[in-house]
């Protein structure tokens, strides 16, 4: 093969896609990985270079954990200059996650990284698992004027493409089961793959890729709902480790105003954890201040997550926390869109 061949890296981790019937017993079981080709011959005609890694044993999503993401992330290092792109086969449950934590990890990223995955296995007749592969093998090798076209962390799944610390699983059932509610998508592929060049994250000047491998997860999300009482609040604050919360509140970040909520707030506040206000809502955006009920957490100092999701304000902040960082430049950072994951106003 001609060595000005795009040549694509393939992580498989494990989840659906990944999986063929036994013929002995009729269940499910991962595939050898290095006979990609037998089970999807239509990659042999993009004339890639094409190499891949399995997970041993492969990793259920919902099993990830952050030496997970480290793993992930060195593979990536240890392979980064001898490929165009690296595919990541990994399952829906927490690809969100993983997405999220890999576009905050690779600092200087400059090459195609693509998550997907399937609802159902590629060895089952009606699986949606081919078009998702094949189509990511060609976004991860696609240039233009010899540069990557989409050089940042990605999900591609069912027709679309979107920036990996953008999105969330919607569904269990439907194929279309991921949503970047936030944030148009970067590319829509049909007939042609279109590209949203204005929406993809370019980076300029080419650097030596970073790779950040530390998480401080001494974190606890609270969701806020109606009836929530002080005894629930305590257990969760009462975390004697705890350096970060990311508090789920309603709306544009409100919450309630009785003095037991706040005085709680204040108290862990105080103590020096970062507490980040993520709205529950799909879509929109944190808004402190605009509202009564609002108001009272930034004068607290909460600190706002604008439109950023539940997975990315995760591992963002496990991220910043492990740095050698103080409390006022954590607090910046998250007020700071590091790669692509807040809309500033």
């Amino acid at each position: 093969m001609k060595a000005d061949k795009p040549s694509i890296f393939i992580i498989y981790t494990g989840g659906t896609i990944g999986m063929i019937n036994d013929p002995a017993n009729g269940s499910l079981k991962p595939f050898d990985f290095k006979k990609i080709m037998n089970q999807i011959p239509e990659i042999k005609t993009l004339g890639y270079r094409i190499e891949s890694f399995s997970f041993n044993p492969p990793i259920d999503s919902s099993e990830i954990q952050t030496d997970t993401w480290t793993r992930i992330a060195e593979i990536i290092e240890e392979n980064y200059r001898e490929f165009d792109g690296f595919v990541i086969l990994h399952g829906t449950d927490t690809m969100a996650y993983s997405a999220s934590a890999l576009s905050f990890m690779l600092e200087d990223l400059a090459k195609p990284v693509i998550f997907t995955g399937s609802q159902l296995p590629i060895g089952a007749l009606r699986t949606d698992g081919k078009e998702n592969l094949i189509t990511s093998i060609v976004i991860a090798a696609a240039k233009e004027f010899g540069k990557p076209v989409v050089p940042e962390v990605c999900i591609y799944f069912e027709s679309k493409l979107s920036r990996g610390n953008r999105t969330t699983k919607v569904s269990a059932e439907q194929f279309n089961a991921f949503q970047s509610a936030n944030y148009p998508s970067l590319a829509n592929a049909g007939v042609h793959i279109v590209y949203n060049r204005e929406a993809i994250r370019y980076t300029g000047k080419f650097k030596e890729l970073v790779v950040h491998k530390q998480f401080n997860n001494h974190i606890a999300i609270l969701k806020l709902f109606p009836g929530i009482t002080p005894e629930y609040m305590d257990a969760v604050l009462g975390y004697k480790k705890l350096k970060g919360l990311i508090l789920e509140t309603y709306g544009a970040g409100n919450a309630p105003t009785e003095s037991w909520f706040l005085e709680r707030i204040k108290i862990v506040v105080e103590k020096g954890v970062v507490i980040l206000d993520v709205t529950q809502c799909s879509k929109g955006s944190v808004e402190l201040g605009r509202y009564e009920t609002s108001r009272h957490l930034l004068n607290a100092g909460v600190i706002s997550g604008y439109d950023i999701t539940t997975e990315a304000a995760t591992t963002k902040l496990m991220i910043l926390l492990a740095q050698n960082l103080d409390d006022k430049e954590v607090k910046m950072l998250l007020n700071k869109s590091l790669k692509g994951e807040i809309t500033l106003p």
